[in-house]
């Protein structure tokens, strides 16, 4: 009788022993799921943050290129003419009128 219950508890200790391991090896594959799941997260965050660093950066030298611009007086006299609606000679100013469809209100510069 001592001889049929070895192979049983031979038989019970690896059907435990391969549980524990397929658990073992689930729970790391669940972590190293979220790891990726983390890191993909966080990439796309990151090219987000690049793209919007990229934008600013091309709105802050666009900035400069006005700032160095009006800071010459050749480059301020149109921006004044544009804002008190003035005309050099042999220059005519020219008036939109809203499109058929649109709000109707006048556009304001």
């Amino acid at each position: 009788m001592a001889r049929r219950t070895r192979p049983a508890l031979r038989l019970a200790g690896r059907i435990i022993a391969t549980a524990l391991a397929v658990l073992v090896v689930t729970l790391v594959s669940i972590q190293f799921a979220r790891a990726i799941g983390e890191n993909l997260s966080a990439a796309h965050e990151l090219s987000s943050i690049r793209s919007d660093i990229a934008s600013l950066e091309r709105r802050r030298e666009d900035q400069r290129r006005e700032l160095r611009r009006l800071r010459d007086p050749q480059g301020t006299i149109p921006e004044i003419h544009d804002r008190l609606r003035l005309v050099r000679p042999n220059e005519a100013l020219i008036f939109v009128s809203p499109q058929p469809g649109s709000d109707g209100k006048p556009s304001t510069p």
